[in-house]
């Protein structure tokens, strides 16, 4: 799959820690699927893009829930 992360709004994942040290960011912006990056290499590193199925059992995970 080839997508275009290029413009894309990112938010900050609510579970990283202040000081910015271990954070992951998310878009919003992509109807069906959820791009995922390093804030430390924002801009300069890779963007994984996880489909909205394959990602909701993961968010369930973290958060206790599975």
């Amino acid at each position: 799959m080839c997508t275009d992360v290029n413009g894309l709004s990112w938010r900050k994942s609510s579970y990283s820690n202040s000081d910015s040290a271990s954070c992951v960011e998310v878009s919003d912006d992509l109807p069906g699927l959820v791009p995922v990056r390093d804030t430390k290499l924002a801009g300069a590193g890779p963007v994984l893009v996880f489909s909205a199925a394959a990602w909701a059992p993961f968010i369930w995970a973290v958060k206790g829930r599975a």
